[in-house]
Order: C-alpha cells, then structure tokens, then sequence
C-alpha cells in the first residue's frame, strides 16, 4: 500500500546536529520529502543519513532567497523551522525535533505518529460542541445523545497537536521542582479544542494543513538578539487558534504520541523564559479578547490584522512587541513571495540529498 499522502506531506526538521535520529524513523519517514533547517553556523556540515530524499537550508540560504526580510526568521533558536513551512510546496507539513524517537503504545507496538497525524487532519474537527466521547470520529466512537445534528458534519482540521512521552514538555519553573518527572502515561484519545479556548501549542510533535492555516505558522521572532526564547511554537499556537476560531476551522490534541528523549537545561531555558513568564500574564488576556472582522476572510488578513493588534495593544508593555508586529507583516510579505497564488516555484537551490 502507498504510504499516506506521500506527494503532498513534508517533513521540516530544525537541528544543529547531525540527523542519526532518523534512523530510528526510516520505516515511517523515508518515502516523504524532508525539509532540514539548520540552525546556527552554516559552515557546519550536518550529516543526513543515506537514502533520504531532502533539501537542506542553512543561515546563508535564508539570507540569498529573503533577502531583507530574512530578518523575520529567528536565528539560533528552534522557530527557525518555520523557514521551512514556508519554502514547502506540499498541502501538509509534519515538524518534528531532532530529540524525539519513535514511542511504543501500551502493548509494545512502534507509534507511527506521521499516520496518526495524517488521520487526524483528514477528519473532522468538533470546535462547536464538545463530545463528551472526545473524538466522535474514532472508530469505536460517535456522537453522544444530546449532540446537535446540525453540528455533526464537523469542520476542517487545521492542526493536528501531537504529545509526549517519557521528558514533558514542561517551562523552566516546573523543570526545576520536577527534575525526575517523566511522563509514562498513555491517554489514547484524541479531542478538538473547543472555540474560545486557547493552548500551548508544541512544535516538537505537529502537523498542520499548509493551505488551510500555513501563513499563520509563523513562530516568532525569538533567540539570538531578541529578549525572549522558547515561546516561538506558543506563540505560533495563539494566533493559530484565534484564526482558526474567526475562519470555521478545527484544531486537534492527544494522540500521536512520540518519544522525547532528553529535557533542556532548566537554567538556560529559564533565562529563555524569564521575561515571557511575566509577558504571558498581559499575551493570554489579549489574545482571549483579541477579535477580527468579517473582511478578514483569508489567513493572511488575520495576521495582518493581528498584527496591528500585537503593536497596539502589547507594544505598551514592551518595544519588543512592535519588533515582533513588524516581523509578523515581513513573514506574510516573505511567505506571499514565496508562494504566489499562481503556486510559481521559488528562487534558490537549497542542498539535496537522495
């Protein structure tokens, strides 16, 4: 059988290190298309296992096919993976970290979390009404008495929020008082988040639609020059959500999970966190009140709009928050470029591999 959705899904991996994690993904990954962004030093070779078919950007290829606006993508941090969704010319894309190994279900069977992920995003989402069943298209699952008929047609699937075993995904706080916490507990349920209701969203196990939410993955402006880390992915998940909310789509969380294989230094991720810690008491407020017009009706309106919000609203409480509405107006810009409605291919030749 061919594997699922074999011409229409990337995959995008930020690293700085070589990539013998794949070796353990080979039976699950190696017939799609991978997309590698490499952080930090370009003149550092990274090592891709054999017979993977991939295209690989470094700092230097982000600069030559931006130009300017290469300023938009974060450098030494993991949000530079968003470069990747943006050069990908597939209709879906699955991001994982390079920490993160194939997890088995309780009866010792290997996850295969891109299938599941798959599964997820070409079901039905419940944002309307909450099941009380969780996924109501499961098998073994429906719609409990009392559900709306009206609502039982579901909406599109936006993303797909996979999770963890093993090292949680925790802030540098809770790192600190649960250093030997390990997640060990397998929830096999799947459930849409319901409309209204925000999350923080992982970048580490994700999968998305490109054509449905792409222009709005876009995860910060964080690492090396900027006040803040570690908050890319969250801040992606927050205006992801109050898209989707304004545009009738859905997003999923639970299954698939992965096998994330060692937690970050809590120090260096505290001195990532610390300002956000505070700002995030000012950014959820926001964004629960954050609303959009009815002219809003493309995800690149939204987070032009959204933007204009983030400096209005969040720059009062630091210069970064403008930094970042500017940043978020150069990656529409960058991924309207990028991607023109007439599908043209972009410019510059990254390196291949096969």
């Amino acid at each position: 059988m061919a594997p699922l959705l074999k011409d229409e899904l990337d995959i995008v991996i930020p690293t700085i290190r070589n990539l013998d994690f794949l070796e353990m993904w080979r039976p699950f990954f190696q017939p799609y298309h991978l997309i590698i962004v490499q952080d930090g030093d370009p003149t550092k070779k990274i090592n891709v296992p054999e017979g993977f078919d991939y295209e690989l950007y470094n700092r230097n290829d982000i600069n030559r096919i931006l130009g300017p606006r290469a300023s938009c993508i974060s450098f030494k941090d993991s949000a530079c993976r968003c470069f990747g969704y943006m050069v990908s010319k597939k209709k879906y894309v699955f991001t994982i970290d390079d920490d993160c190994f194939v997890a088995k279900d309780p009866s010792g069977k290997d996850i295969d979390a891109l299938a599941k992920h798959i599964q997820n995003l070409l079901c039905p989402s419940t944002p309307l009404f909450f099941n009380t069943l969780y996924d109501p298209y499961a098998e073994g699952a429906d719609f409990v008495r009392g559900y709306p008929f009206s609502l039982r047609e579901g909406l599109p699937t936006a993303v797909s929020h996979g999770l963890w075993l093993n090292i949680p995904d925790y802030d540098a706080p809770t790192q600190l008082v649960k250093p030997r916490e390990r997640n060990g507990r397998y929830v096999d349920a799947v459930m849409t988040i319901p409309k209204g209701t925000l999350f923080p969203m992982c970048g580490m196990n994700l999968a998305f639609d490109r054509e449905l939410i792409g222009p709005a993955m876009y995860f910060g402006l964080m690492g090396d020059g900027q006040p803040i880390g570690r908050y890319d992915d969250m801040w992606a998940g927050w205006c992801v959500k109050v898209i989707c909310d304004h545009l009738g789509l859905g997003v999923k969380t639970g299954l698939p999970y992965i096998w994330h294989s060692k937690a970050s230094n809590p120090f260096v991720n505290l001195k990532k966190e610390y300002k956000g810690i505070f700002w995030q008491e000012d950014i959820i407020p926001f964004f629960q009140a954050a609303t959009l017009t009815k002219d809003c009706d493309t995800v690149q309106k939204c987070y032009i709009a959204l933007s204009h919000q983030v400096r209005e609203k969040l720059g009062k409480i630091d210069p970064y928050f403008a930094k970042l509405a500017d940043a978020m107006v150069t990656w529409i810009e960058a991924w309207d470029t990028l991607n023109p409605k007439e599908g043209a291919e972009a410019n510059g030749k990254p390196t291949k591999g096969k």
